[in-house]
């Protein structure tokens, strides 16, 4: 975090796109300080970049934690813009939840948390001990043999409603395979994908 102070907020954004070599969409800014006198005002405001964001998604997933008594410890890594951020601790099933649950709730509110501290929509993707890469090993498998018996029938299969991640697995799977097209429909928790023949 970098803070620059002038005398309006116009241009405190503007030293800071000034220094850092970012245009007003990419500066994610909150106002920290704003001096009022008779004769000098100032603004000060705070500048974040993805370390912050990054450091953020993590402590809010250890104190979310900690508000249910269970104590963990996070990693995050950055790939393709997502920031993957695995949790380990003595509870790991908890987390994780009935059917993964737990962890995708867990997700959901970690990105909200981060999207309104910085006005950014980041993607994140939270594991616990392993569980999501087993998962998306078992859905690609799952997705290979429904493509292979659509190819045979040239019958639709319709999956069962997957969270955006578990879709973006079969899309990409499935996304070199000839006659094969796969479509997402459905709202919210029913968002489902459909792998369909073409000719």
């Amino acid at each position: 975090m970098k803070t620059f102070t002038a005398k309006t907020v116009d241009d405190a954004v503007k030293a800071a796109m000034a220094e850092l070599g970012v245009d007003e969409a990419h500066l994610i800014f909150e106002v920290t300080e704003e001096k009022k006198g008779v004769f000098k005002k100032s603004v000060t405001i705070a500048v974040y970049d993805k370390e912050d964001a990054k450091e953020y998604a993590q402590e809010y997933i250890r104190k979310s934690l900690l508000a249910l008594g269970v104590s963990a410890s996070t990693e995050c890594v950055e790939e393709d813009d997502i920031f993957k951020i695995t949790i380990d601790s003595d509870r790991n099933p908890v987390i994780i939840g009935k059917s993964g649950k737990t962890l995708q709730a867990l997700n959901e509110l970690t990105k909200l948390a981060v999207s309104n501290k910085f006005r950014h929509r980041y993607r994140i993707l939270l594991d616990v001990g392993g569980y999501k890469e087993d998962k998306y090993d078992r859905i690609a498998r799952i997705a290979k043999r429904c493509a292979n018996q659509v190819l045979r029938n040239h019958f639709t299969v319709d999956l069962d409603p997957m969270s955006p991640d578990e879709r973006r697995v079969v899309h990409n799977t499935l996304s070199g395979w000839e006659h094969i097209k796969t479509e997402s429909s459905g709202e919210g928790a029913n968002r489902a994908v459909s792998i369909i023949y073409v000719e």
